[in-house]
């Protein structure tokens, strides 16, 4: 059916403010009768959502589908999401920078995963919006944080580790300077001492991902690092006692399971092949550009936060040879 079916469909709908079960069934017979969602349609769909805030389990799964289709599957090539595209995405979710509903911040998160590579910025913009909730306590994502502003919480850190792995697909093997720069926007504004431990644990392991890949060391991928969970349902016990140690200790934990002796770290990291352990092992060298950044970051008048000096600690340990403009920053950290 063309678009004059898909205009009465949502003629039908445009003033009840509210979307059952059978309208979904309507709007999918609609729309899937050619086998494409136009980017007109698209739009219908992202004004209907808004305008409708009584929603149907249904319409949640359909509009995600629905959407996922047009911008990811439709495109050429098929998977691969345009700047354009997340560009668009963008400005048609979200008001004056803020995500207008929690399932519009599914569909961009859900984008992200689907995909097998997309624009950065997309992915900043997600990490943004969980930041303006724990920070700001702005955006639909305020209920998902669970907490006031100023905190973290599990939920919120289990989002971020979800869209920090859904943009690792096709090359994206390293946390990016905008991904990074937002980590760091939410650690400047959340209190460590009453957020949830595994802010910690997530900020100084993606941190140093980016540290040291953009240095040139080939460190493991962005999926391997953060996605840990799924290493403690293998049976191997050093896989288990490298995470058992960074779950139990806290920041000095990341610290002692990082700074293994062992091959701990190369076994939970997916227990890589002789020649990739071979190459993490080279040295590495912290270059100048990524000294100013942190050096940038981190002496904004005040002191330094335990989180941070555990990023710095490791990348001390890390790293063969460190630029002096680093040395006094990790002079503080102790």
């Amino acid at each position: 059916m063309g678009d004059l079916t898909m205009a009465g469909a949502l003629a039908c709908l445009a003033h009840e403010g509210k979307i059952s079960a059978k309208d979904v069934l309507t709007m999918r017979t609609a729309i899937f009768a050619d086998g494409a969602i136009s980017r007109d349609e698209a739009e219908q769909l992202v004004a209907l959502n808004a305008e409708n805030p009584d929603q149907c389990p249904e319409w949640q799964a359909f509009f995600c589908e629905a959407m996922i289709g047009h911008m990811v599957h439709q495109q050429k090539p098929a998977g691969y999401v345009s700047d354009d595209v997340a560009a668009w995405l963008i400005r048609a979710v979200s008001r004056d920078g803020v995500v207008g509903s929690a399932l519009e911040m599914e569909l961009v998160v859900s984008v992200l995963e689907e995909a097998k590579s997309s624009p950065a910025a997309l992915s900043a913009f997600a990490l943004e919006q969980v930041a303006l909730a724990v920070v700001n306590g702005e955006g639909p994502l305020v209920a998902v944080n669970g907490n006031a502003p100023g905190l973290i919480g599990r939920p919120a850190v289990e989002l971020l580790r979800r869209i920090l792995y859904a943009f690792g697909g096709d090359g994206n093997i390293a946390v990016t300077r905008p991904e990074a720069e937002v980590l760091f926007h939410i650690n400047d504004g959340v209190s460590e001492e009453l957020s949830d431990p595994s802010w910690s644990e997530l900020f100084v392991k993606a941190i140093a991902n980016f540290v040291l890949a953009s240095s040139g060391y080939e460190v493991p991928s962005r999926a391997e690092v953060l996605r840990h969970d799924t290493f403690f349902e293998r049976a191997d016990a050093n896989i288990g006692g490298f995470f058992a140690r960074m779950a139990a200790g806290g920041v000095a934990g990341i610290l002692e399971a990082y700074a293994a002796p062992d091959d701990t770290l190369e076994a939970a990291f997916g227990q890589r092949n002789r020649a990739d352990e071979a190459k993490a092992r080279q040295a590495v060298a912290v270059n100048g550009e990524e000294a100013r950044w942190l050096t940038e970051r981190m002496t904004r008048e005040r002191l330094l936060r335990e989180n941070e000096r555990a990023l710095l600690r490791f990348i001390r340990q890390a790293a063969s040879t460190i630029h002096p403009d680093l040395k006094p920053l990790l002079d503080k950290a102790g």
